[in-house]
């Protein structure tokens, strides 16, 4: 078959690349793709132009669409592949409201009695000021709407979180995202993230389910020991220590389980993946937030791991049997630690030539993962694409190894990372250590 992959980061790279590996894919359509699915075996970049979604996954013959990023789902394009006849593994407008809205996934944990952080909604600045000069601080203020991850602020002081919300309402730092913000409490714990497979049709209580991946650490500040500014991640980890069998417990039955009773009385149609950003705090697993989608750094470290198809686990969350696939993981770790541009994740200068060792990228087993590159136009012979990459975006790529111990997958990635260069490349060298991951 022919599958459409929407998007064009390292995570719809490393779905590309999945895809491709399974023997009942022939092509994997990427609009608009990047450098790196430009090099992928059985996968070809497609510009959006004039032609919609819907009319280059149809002229290309596409029996499957997989949607990576946030805003299209938001936007209703899940709906639109339906109504083509194209199932797609993506859940539909009403449903991606959960991540488009912070409100709307904050009303629906607390209808469904999900474990979270409590919370009040505020679209007049001087309430919120008012709130949190009662609430004090710590505290976190959040932008309702879609930020690009730029839009959540941990106020470690009074004078933080005034600033954040007069930033985010008056300034309109996020543009019309941060018009409503979002209050919550203070939660002291480390970070996880759980990626899951969902398959929720309305009317089809029976076949319901939410399949949970390997839990993955992501590394949201810019600098080593958990220093500096947020960014959209840089690296990754999985499987995580932390995350152990009774917590997994606790997370099924205060966060998985209402997720999904909440899915199927809402009448949600949500066919895709999940992503539940949870805190570890000390009387258990708190849900953060939902994202509709894959999370990225995140999916760069997990999907390496899947033992399974993934073209088939697509299909059975498109067609109702989810519940009967059987997901297989391999007992390994993976490291992922994510190349940026300097400047990063302010304001950074684009198309610098990447210069990839590939052969000590291969010794080392390691799978480079391309987020922020194209591949320059002037280049005309095949076999010297990898060297003609142009850093494009903030984050450019990432250097995934796995292996049976975590140093030996760590060892791997980080001699892959220093087989690339370009001008301004800057990265962390302590993913996965101790002390690397942010804890409040």
């Amino acid at each position: 078959m022919n599958v459409v992959v929407i998007g064009s980061g390292g995570r719809e790279h490393a779905i590309a690349w999945k895809l491709s590996q399974s023997p009942s894919v022939s092509k994997v359509v990427c609009i608009p793709g990047n450098g790196g699915t430009a090099m992928e075996d059985k996968c070809v970049n497609i510009s959006l132009g004039s032609d919609s979604y819907v009319d280059i996954a149809k002229r290309e013959g596409c029996t499957l669409a997989v949607i990576g990023p946030e805003d299209p789902l938001a936007d209703g394009l899940a709906d639109q592949f339906w109504e083509a006849g194209i199932p797609t593994v993506g859940p539909k407008r009403k449903s991606a409201q959960l991540e488009a809205s912070k409100d709307h996934a904050k009303q629906f944990m607390q209808k469904y009695g999900v474990a979270c952080a409590e919370s009040r909604t505020f679209t007049d600045t001087y309430e919120a000021i008012d709130y949190v000069q009662k609430k004090g601080a710590p505290i976190v203020v959040k932008a309702d709407g879609l930020a690009a991850g730029k839009g959540v602020v941990v106020a470690q002081t009074l004078e933080e979180a005034q600033e954040a919300i007069l930033d985010l309402m008056e300034n309109k730092r996020v543009g019309s995202a941060g018009t409503t913000v979002v209050i919550e409490d203070y939660l002291r714990g480390v970070e996880v993230s759980v990626l899951a497979a969902v398959s929720v049709e309305p009317g089809k209580k029976e076949s319901a389910c939410i399949v949970p991946f390997k839990c993955a650490r992501d590394h949201k500040r810019l600098g080593e020991k958990a220093t500096g500014p947020n960014t959209g991640g840089m690296g990754a980890i999985c499987p995580v220590e932390d995350f152990t069998a009774d917590i997994e417990a606790q997370f099924k039955k205060t966060i998985l389980e209402p997720t999904l009773n909440g899915f199927i009385k809402e009448g949600y149609d949500y066919r895709g993946f999940i992503f539940f950003g949870l805190m570890l705090t000390k009387d258990g697993p708190k849900c953060l937030e939902y994202n509709v989608r894959l999370g990225d750094p995140e999916t760069q470290a997990v999907l390496p791991l899947m033992q399974s198809d993934f073209a088939e686990l697509c299909t059975a969350i498109t067609n109702g049997s989810l519940k009967d696939f059987k997901l297989e993981w391999k007992n390994e770790f993976a490291v992922s630690p994510v190349a940026v541009s300097g400047g990063y994740p302010r304001e950074y200068q684009k198309g610098y030539n990447i210069s990839v060792g590939v052969d000590a990228i291969k010794a080392a087993g390691a799978k480079l993962f391309i987020a922020g590159a194209i591949t320059d136009r002037r280049a005309t012979h095949p076999t010297e694409q990898i060297a003609t990459l142009v850093t494009s975006g903030g984050r450019v790529l990432a250097c995934t190894a796995t292996a049976p111990t975590f140093q030996e997958a760590w060892d791997n990635a980080y001699k892959a990372m220093h087989a690339i260069r370009f001008q301004s490349m800057y990265y962390r060298k302590d993913i996965g250590l101790p002390g690397a991951a942010e804890s409040t």
